[in-house]
């Protein structure tokens, strides 16, 4: 079958790290499923694949991909959750120690078929395409649980979405609206500030710009490029929650607005799946749908990865294999 590989690491040059081609067929351990991949979205883990990070050399060659959505051997329409861990641990299994995402220890999706354990499974509604449904297990779980679980916000409320454009904050804002929160977004490119305002944003600013007024939430994936920003927007007793930090981190930075304005810094992980099954849910029920930028197949995966490591994206790039 077709698949994308790590084959090497290299931190300057990610793309000479990927290499397309044919590869054996999955291994089926008991309890797992083989799903017939028809649409893969990528995320900046894929491009941190190849990079080397969580993905040590003895672990090379490895298929990439955490997001699929497919076809089970019984022919029912499903999408997978990436996070494989123990659903018994306290917690749930985004927070088990021995957790692991597919591509991580087991062969991720970039490929024409994947087997993942049974549980992982969650159904694919008829009402969202193959394309539709890849978004949602990293991206958009992502920014449902930041928004529906770590946020504490409530309707009304004022949450601002640093870095609008990309996969995890355009879904914050088209989930942010949907559920009746004011949403402001930033960026530094204007037709991200436009893409924003499509995707249901009440305001766009450039990055770094004074706002009208502090917000309650801000919701972080940027790092430090906006950290200083973001912490200046919130409230006395605001909360930011943060899910990565794509330009790098300085956590020594302004930790006095921390203390003299009571904030909270709150860290978010994807999902439980329990959350994909809620969210897959939600967009049934509303209609709302990932946006998708571009669309390549399997052969071509490289090009998408390179937009989305140069930023050139404005959603979700989706592999049809």
């Amino acid at each position: 079958m077709l698949a994308a590989r790590a084959v090497a690491a290299s931190m300057e040059d990610p793309l000479s790290a990927l290499e397309v081609g044919q590869v054996d067929e999955p291994d089926v351990p008991d309890g797992w499923a083989l799903v017939d991949v028809k649409a893969v979205s990528l995320n900046h883990h894929d491009v941190w694949s190849l990079r080397g990070v969580g993905l040590p050399e003895e672990r090379l060659p490895m298929i990439i991909g955490c997001d699929a959505a497919g076809v089970d051997e019984k022919g029912e329409e499903v999408i997978v959750h990436a996070v494989i861990g123990d659903p018994e641990f306290p917690g749930g299994e985004i927070i088990d120690p021995g957790r692991t995402l597919l591509s991580e220890l087991h062969p991720g999706t970039l490929a024409e078929r994947v087997a993942v354990p049974r549980r992982n499974l969650v159904p694919k509604p008829e009402s969202l395409s193959f394309d539709e449904a890849c978004c949602l297990p990293t991206a958009w779980l992502t920014a449902y649980r930041m928004l529906f679980d770590r946020s504490g916000l409530r309707p009304g409320q004022t949450v601002l979405v640093q870095g609008a454009g990309g996969g995890v904050a355009s879904a914050a804002i088209e989930l942010g609206r949907a559920a009746g929160y004011r949403v402001w977004a930033t960026s530094r490119e204007e037709r991200k500030r436009d893409f924003a305002l499509e995707c249901g944003a009440h305001a766009v600013f450039e990055s770094g710009a004074r706002l009208p007024a502090k917000v309650d939430v801000v919701l972080e994936t940027v790092g430090k490029a906006t950290w200083g920003h973001t912490l200046r927007s919130l409230r006395p007793g605001g909360r930011v929650v943060i899910a990565g930090a794509t330009s790098g981190h300085d956590p020594a930075a302004e930790l006095n607005r921390v203390f003299f304005k009571e904030l909270e810094i709150v860290g978010s992980t994807m999902g439980t799946l329990e959350d994909l099954h809620n969210l897959v849910s939600m967009i049934d029920v509303s209609g709302i749908r990932p946006r998708i930028d571009k669309t390549f197949p399997l052969a071509e995966v490289g090009e998408g990865l390179r937009a989305l490591a140069e930023g050139d994206v404005l959603g979700k790039i989706v592999i049809n294999p």
